[in-house]
């Protein structure tokens, strides 16, 4: 969403609703709706990135010149649809070393390197998705024609070589938002209305191996952004900007079985209800323990949405397991190793523990398990999910600056990973400051180089001690780092690197930089003294300041 737009919403009227399921919406296996005003609220503390967590290290990556809306892996190959013309190598400018990429490319994950993969397709890419063998890659959106040859909305290519599967051509008359893959059938949600002649109502599925129509046939009443297959059940958890499915109330968030599409019961919903105009939940995913759903509420464009951020459910039962309402549209998230990355336009994490209001970062990371309770937000329309168990924030910045292709002011909108990778693809023209457009990889270390450190040069300030004439008293602001949080400082006097006169290990993030001293005591009166300060993060990346000299009294 615009961001002057989506701020304005802070100084709405108090009487603006305020969509919020209390207890009385408490159903059993539902997460309690804690009243407003008695239950402890505390925010797990930030956590440093482990070993198994990705760097904030941005990884030379094939670029493009519009917006990607959706990705896949299959083996070493990321799969990536969007609205695109060009695409180039990572450094080259836009404009330069142009290559001809119609709305779908691929390229490969560990060197970033376009492959030879060059389809055209007529018209945008919104959804690519594998098969879980491995095989196919599917893809969904707005296009008419594959190659020149009809393919109405969905195809699936061979992710081995490329080549357009003859055998699957289901003529779908609207666009396709998500595909899901299972063995046997391909399941697809958007805004269609029929496949040929049969209705079927923005939800259905496909043979995998015929592509013709499978009896699977759920409905829902407005746009379908998103769904996943449930690993602990026959289910297939649906997302989006609906109020029903199949003439049910669910408030953009069910759950219906695998083969008749009847509807199931999805305890989420009693309290995650993003649906209407302005409100969605907008992405689904599943690390195979728990599913992970984002959502929107952009009350000013009269969305009834409950939650902006992330939610993890349980993948049968759909019962919360905790909630992070970064205020912010939160558009996808890749969980692995016990972290959740998120792509988002977060502006307000005060409730889990993060950063203020008025600061936006367009990726984060969080525990994939609850680690504290949110704290209370009383700031109607925005819900107050105080006292609701929540994850942990990770001190994972990296910065995605903000597109201008869509008009809506965003970076990244889709992530995913293999547990070694992560990656991105969306409208941003720089990660970390430098050129990298469209796509991006982020991985372990290695073959992340991990250099990352700190930001921000802190220089020292002075003072002398004036209760002995031999005494100085060094005092400097903390640094921040995009992927540790505890440094450490070096008093360095005199220019002596080899002996610092003080060693301090602080922790500090780029909304929380407090300040550090060291008082230098013995020093001879009426002499020059010289100190700077060093940090250094874990890794071993620093930077150092200047002198400044004080004379002893």
């Amino acid at each position: 969403m615009n961001k002057a737009r989506r701020l304005s919403r802070l100084v709405k009227s108090l009487a603006t609703a305020f969509l919020v399921a209390t207890a009385a919406l408490v159903v059993a296996g539902v997460m309690a709706a804690p009243s407003a005003g008695g239950v402890p609220s505390t925010p797990a503390p930030i956590r440093e990135p482990g070993v198994n967590n990705v760097t904030a290290d941005a990884l030379p990556t094939a670029q493009i010149d519009g917006v990607v809306w959706s990705q896949a892996i299959i083996g070493n190959t990321v799969f990536a649809g969007g609205q695109f013309s060009y695409a180039r190598p990572a450094g080259a400018a836009p404009g330069t070393h142009r290559v001809r990429r119609t709305n779908l490319l691929s390229y490969n994950l560990v060197t970033g390197v376009l492959s030879g993969f060059a389809p055209t397709l007529n018209g945008v890419v919104k959804a690519v998705a594998g098969s879980p063998d491995g095989s196919r890659v599917y893809v969904g959106g707005q296009f008419t024609t594959v190659n020149g040859r009809i393919r109405s909305r969905i195809a699936a290519f061979s992710a081995t070589t490329g080549a357009l599967i003859s055998t699957f051509a289901p003529p779908i008359n609207s666009t396709v938002n998500t595909i899901a893959a299972s063995s046997t059938g391909v399941y697809a949600g958007g805004t269609f209305t029929a496949v040929g002649s049969t209705p079927r109502t923005r939800l259905a599925a496909f043979s995998a191996s015929t592509g013709a129509l499978l009896g699977w046939h759920p409905s829902a009443d407005r746009t379908v952004l998103t769904m996943v297959l449930s690993p602990r059940a026959p289910l297939v958890i649906i997302g989006g900007s609906f109020l029903t499915i199949n003439g049910s109330p669910v408030y953009g968030l069910g759950a219906v079985g695998n083969v008749a599409g009847a509807l199931q019961p999805w305890a989420a919903n009693a309290r995650v209800r993003d649906y209407g105009p302005g409100s969605a939940v907008f992405s689904l995913s599943t690390d195979g323990n728990a599913i992970y759903g984002t959502g929107y509420a952009f009350h000013a464009a009269g969305g009834t949405g409950t939650l902006e951020g992330i939610f993890s459910a349980n993948p049968a039962t759909g019962a919360l397991n905790w909630v992070e309402d970064c205020n912010g549209d939160t558009y996808g998230t890749y969980a692995v190793n016990g972290v959740v990355y998120t792509v988002t336009h977060a502006h307000n994490c005060v409730t889990v523990g993060g950063y203020p209001g008025g600061i936006i970062r367009r990726a984060l990371a969080f525990t994939t398990t609850a680690a504290g309770t949110l704290l209370h937000r009383f700031q109607p329309p925005y819900t107050d999910w105080g006292g609701t168990p929540a994850p942990a924030m990770y001190n994972w910045f990296p910065d995605l600056q903000a597109g201008t292709f869509t008009g809506q002011s965003q970076a990244a909108w889709t992530i995913t990973g293999n547990g070694k990778y992560v990656v991105m693809g969306g409208e941003f023209p720089s990660v970390n400051g430098v050129g990298q457009q469209g796509l991006v990889r982020f991985a372990i270390r290695p073959p992340a180089p991990g250099r990352q450190g700190p930001r921000v040069t802190v220089a020292p300030t002075l003072s002398g001690v004036f209760l002995a004439p031999t005494s100085v008293k060094v005092t400097w602001p903390t640094s921040w780092d995009r992927d540790n949080e505890n440094l450490t400082y070096q008093v360095i006097r005199n220019g002596n690197v080899a002996a610092p006169v003080r060693t301090i290990r602080a922790t500090s993030q780029f909304w929380n930089r407090p300040a550090l001293s060291f008082t230098d005591t013995g020093l001879k009166s009426r002499t020059l003294y010289k100190y700077r300060i060093r940090v250094i993060d874990p890794r071993g990346n620093s930077l150092t300041s200047g002198d400044v000299s004080i004379t002893t009294g």
